[in-house]
């Protein structure tokens, strides 16, 4: 599921069959009287002060990935961007609290309740008298209804891209006065706080042409504590400014200027002082807490720069030694000293920039799982993907990454929401943990034996799986590492005959399933991803399992541009994993644009990693994402979000069940058990919760790592001089 701030929601919208009883799922948590949903596993990181201690005015120049394409959430290429600013500039009945539940949203809403249920769903919108559009007009029934109608999927003249929810309304009227909205559902509809949020006014949603084009790229009528005031797609900014028309809090800033820094240059331009705010790499993160480090004299690694006791030449000569130069080429690199002079200053004048920084940590609400391609091969067979899910250590995979980031490691235990998240319960016990002796036996169970006949196979010149051209065993074009199977130890001792490369920065964790619908989002790391020469992960198997002849290798295909890092390292660790139990890897890196499109989505693949984000209507949008697929009218295979290939009856029964269910402690307690369902067919593992990292301006307040909570955009700002924050969420005025 990245996200990059985005739910769900925001991007949801555009063959394998376990047996019912081939494995016992243990009880449900959620029959116990403790709630097994549990509390985020991190806190969220804003530097939280009350509104009276933030200063008035001031710009927010914060960092997207993005200009977006559209301004409008329900079309297929929206992005994070889009998000943002609909969060800033629209209605939404509903916004996430800490924990990732829906909560009323009182500058649009005094409530809402279900007030039927027989013959029909009716639910009563009671709005805030004071909520009008940014041109004077109530916000009411007529923008309700224009939403419904765009979103119900009966006109295909709007380019839509989902119309989960809506298309299960009846009717929407005004209620007893213009205060008043009453839905009408035809089939009940558990997750109907999803709906609506966010609002677009009636002159967006009324027609076809305004839908599809007129929010594209502008929003002439808004409703939120900031309104759009720019969208300059030469100088990649979106600048919100003060709604004048706000009737809530009054928003502490002028203006926010969301800003497109690609991920690996934001280090830089925070010390440009071209950025307040800034999600940010793991590397990124080492640069600003280098920098607000000790100085000199503490112990710790001093900066380099003028003053220092280390010239530049000297400097740059430890900086070559270390990464791979002998001392000849270093010495051959101090020729050119008043360029080195000049690098390194300017290094360290960027570091002393980036002592006004801190680093604000917290947990993404997405999660990176390892995919399984069911649809045809060894992974066909369910024992073999059970033999791979019980090979894999996921508390090690999770430490692995989280904890250098000093955030909780502990691996995800459910496919349709996280630690806090109310439909939340570890149901990883229905496919069971890390177990070495008994992935081997599903292997032989399936047929799989350790030094059976293996029928010689061109390794020359073939190509790997969704390599796009790059040929195991030759060098690729782009200069990117060649193929690696793991298990064969000839080809991993092979005399390297080329440098190491330098490691990149890694952005996110995952490439995100969202990037297939919008665009969604880590070097040399020994074994999977290591430079010729490298020998095997530790432990790796030298017997190999066949079967009819042919080895148990599978395609593990991953993104090949930067930000990578973390994603290969995980590749690597998982690949010495299954080595242990006999299954060898072939790992592929593609280029990032075709990852989704040309490899996940269209089933090119055996293993692959990518994220999801959580959402709080699991019902709605686990769905597209775990339901078994159909064939189409045209012979294809119709799979939704299910990248993976594998479903069940059941499954798709429970969620069916599941968002019918107006009572939410059923409708929960049926979401658990799909989630149970899910892990028992072994289609896709989760593994960690994605890091949050956030590089912000010291004095920048009510924003940072946001968690799961909707940011309050109308509280950012800029601590007022001499006033510190309180460890306390944001207050009154």
């Amino acid at each position: 599921m990245s996200h990059d701030g985005v739910g769900l929601r925001a991007v949801m919208r555009s063959v394998a069959f376990l047996t019912a009883g081939a494995l016992v799922v243990p009880a449900l948590a959620g029959c116990s009287s403790e709630d097994p949903a549990g509390k985020p596993l991190a806190e969220q990181d804003v530097a939280p002060a009350a509104r009276a201690l933030v200063a008035e005015g001031g710009t927010l120049r914060w960092a997207v990935d993005s200009v977006p394409e559209t301004l409008n959430t329900f079309q297929a290429d929206a992005d994070g961007t889009t998000t943002r600013v609909a969060q800033a500039v629209l209605p939404s009945m509903y916004r996430l609290d800490v924990n990732g539940r829906p909560q009323v949203n009182a500058d649009y809403l005094e409530k809402a309740e279900v007030v039927d249920t027989e013959p029909k769903q009716v639910v009563l919108y009671k709005l805030n008298q004071q909520a009008v559009w940014s041109d004077g007009r109530e916000i009411g029934a007529a923008d309700f209804a224009a939403q419904w109608r765009a979103l119900s999927g009966k006109d295909t003249a709007y380019w839509t891209a989902r119309n989960a929810g809506y298309d299960r309304i009846e009717r929407i009227e005004r209620g007893k006065n213009d205060l008043e909205v009453k839905v009408t559902f035809e089939r009940p509809y558990a997750d109907w706080k999803s709906l609506f949020s966010p609002l677009y006014p009636k002159d967006v949603m009324g027609t076809p042409d305004s839908f599809n084009d007129g929010a594209r790229k502008k929003l002439k009528v808004s409703a939120g504590p900031y309104r759009l005031k720019k969208v300059d797609r030469k100088g990649e900014e979106v600048t919100l400014d003060r709604n004048p028309r706000w009737w809530g809090h009054p928003a502490k800033l002028d203006e926010i200027v969301l800003r497109a820094v690609p991920r690996d240059e934001r280090a830089a331009a925070l010390a440009e002082d071209k950025l307040d705010l800034a999600e940010i790499d793991p590397e990124s993160v080492k640069r600003i807490t280098v920098a607000a480090g000790p100085k000199r004299g503490t112990g710790s690694t001093p900066l380099m720069g003028p003053g220092s006791d280390l010239s530049a030449a000297d400097s740059l000569r430890s900086w070559a030694v270390a990464n791979g130069s002998d001392e000849d080429a270093a010495d051959d690199e101090i020729s050119a000293r008043e360029k080195q002079r000049q690098a390194v200053t300017e290094y360290a004048r960027q570091q002393q920039a980036l002592r006004g920084f801190e680093v604000r940590r917290s947990l993404e609400p997405a999660y990176t799982q390892l995919a399984l391609n069911g649809a045809d091969g060894p992974l066909a067979d369910e024992r073999v993907r059970r033999a791979v899910a019980r090979a894999l250590d996921r508390e090690a995979l999770a430490s692995a990454v989280l904890t250098p980031l000093g955030l909780p490691a502990e691996p995800v235990g459910s496919h349709l929401a996280l630690s806090g998240q109310a439909a939340y319960a570890d149901n990883s016990g229905a496919l069971g943990g890390q177990d070495t002796a008994e992935a081997q036996a599903l292997l032989a169970d399936a047929g799989w034996v350790r030094g059976g006949p293996v029928k010689e196979e061109k390794k020359k010149g073939e190509k790997a799986a969704g390599a796009e051209g790059e040929k195991a065993g030759e060098k690729p074009q782009d200069g990117d590492d060649d193929t690696y199977i793991v298990g064969e130890d000839d080809k991993a001792r092979r005399e390297a005959d080329r440098e190491k490369k330098g490691g990149e920065g890694s952005e996110h964790l995952a490439q995100d399933g969202k990037q297939y619908t919008n665009k969604l989002q880590q070097g040399g790391a020994p074994g999977a991803y290591a430079p010729r020469g490298t020998a095997a992960p530790a432990g790796t198997a030298a017997g190999v399992l066949a079967k009819d002849g042919k080895p148990l290798t599978l395609r593990f295909v991953l993104p090949s541009g930067p930000g990578s890092q973390t994603l290969r390292t995980v590749a690597d660790r998982i690949s010495g994993m299954l080595g242990k139990v006999g299954i060898r890897t072939e790992i592929s890196q593609v280029e990032d644009e075709s990852y989704f499109k040309d490899h996940i989505a269209s089933g090119q693949y055996d293993l692959a990693l990518y994220s999801w984000p959580a959402s709080a209507f699991p019902a709605t949008d686990g769905r597209p994402i775990y339901a078994k697929p159909v064939p189409a009218a045209d012979g294809s295979l119709n799979v939704e979000q299910n990248y993976t290939r594998v479903g069940t009856d059941q499954v798709d029964q429970l969620f069916d069940q599941a968002v019918a269910t107006l009572d939410e402690s059923k409708s929960r307690g049926l979401i658990r058990k799909a989630d149970s369902r899910i892990w028992a067919a072994a289609g896709s593992i989760p593994l960690y919760q994605r890091p949050q990292l956030t590089a912000a301006r010291k004095n920048v307040v009510n924003a940072g790592a946001f968690g799961f909570q909707t940011p309050i955009y109308e509280d950012m700002g800029f601590l007022k001089k001499g006033a510190a924050p309180k460890a306390s969420p944001t207050g009154d005025q």
